[in-house]
């Protein structure tokens, strides 16, 4: 009995790299790429047309970015994993993306070693990061100890929380932020003064403040 091939999306505005990408990936029987998109826009599309298990995106897109994606992803509860390939590698896209909850991480220069591997690690539940940026997990599991052990009271909030905070750490006001999550202003507004209780942050602009200052790590 033939096991299922791994269905995937394809998004980067470059068509040189999207076909050198479809090379390597057609070299495996047990990966089908089921389409390609060249912006933001045009992937999420895709992604709800197509359904596929993974996308692979590329961070620095037209109209819309990886990151913006893959937040409008898990706004919208998809059960497509998000691979990023990119030319980035700095601590603050990097964190950014963990933030969001991206599956795997590799950098473009690593992609003809790496990418097999990675399709299958994160269609297997895992988590992928290229071997070349280990470093920078390591370096985020070191801040995170620290945020957290700095700020014990980060423990108890919710996951609810959590996704309001990132939010203000993007400067999205209170309406934005219930347009965003569907929730009513007044929701969001008591999950503010929860989240500033519960931290110990006084007065209007110290939630803000904590977000923005902690925005990568959250």
């Amino acid at each position: 009995m033939n096991k299922e091939k791994i269905k995937i999306v394809i998004a980067d505005d470059h068509p040189i790299f999207r076909k050198g990408l479809k090379q390597i990936i057609d070299e495996d029987d047990g990966i089908e790429i089921l389409g390609y998109a060249e912006n933001g826009e045009q992937t999420l599309e895709k992604i709800k047309e197509l359904n596929p298990v993974i996308a692979l995106l590329d961070i620095d897109m037209p109209k819309m970015t990886g990151l913006q994606v893959l937040n409008k992803l898990n706004i919208e509860k998809s059960k497509t994993k998000v691979i990023f390939l990119t030319v980035f590698s700095s601590e603050d896209i990097f964190d950014e993306a963990m933030e969001l909850g991206v599956n795997g991480f590799v950098l473009k220069d690593c992609a003809v070693n790496d990418i097999v591997e990675c399709i299958y690690k994160v269609s297997e539940g895992n988590y992928y990061i290229s071997p070349s940026i280990s470093n920078l997990m390591m370096n985020r599991r070191k801040k995170i100890k620290k945020l957290e052990n700095d700020n014990p009271a980060l423990r108890d909030l919710t996951k609810t929380e959590l996704m309001v905070l990132k939010f203000v750490a993007e400067g999205k006001t209170s309406k934005e932020i219930a347009d965003e999550m569907f929730i009513s202003h007044k929701t969001v507004e008591n999950h503010r003064s929860n989240m500033s209780a519960k931290l110990n942050l006084k007065g209007s602009l110290c939630l803000i403040k904590f977000a923005l200052k902690n925005n990568p790590l959250l």
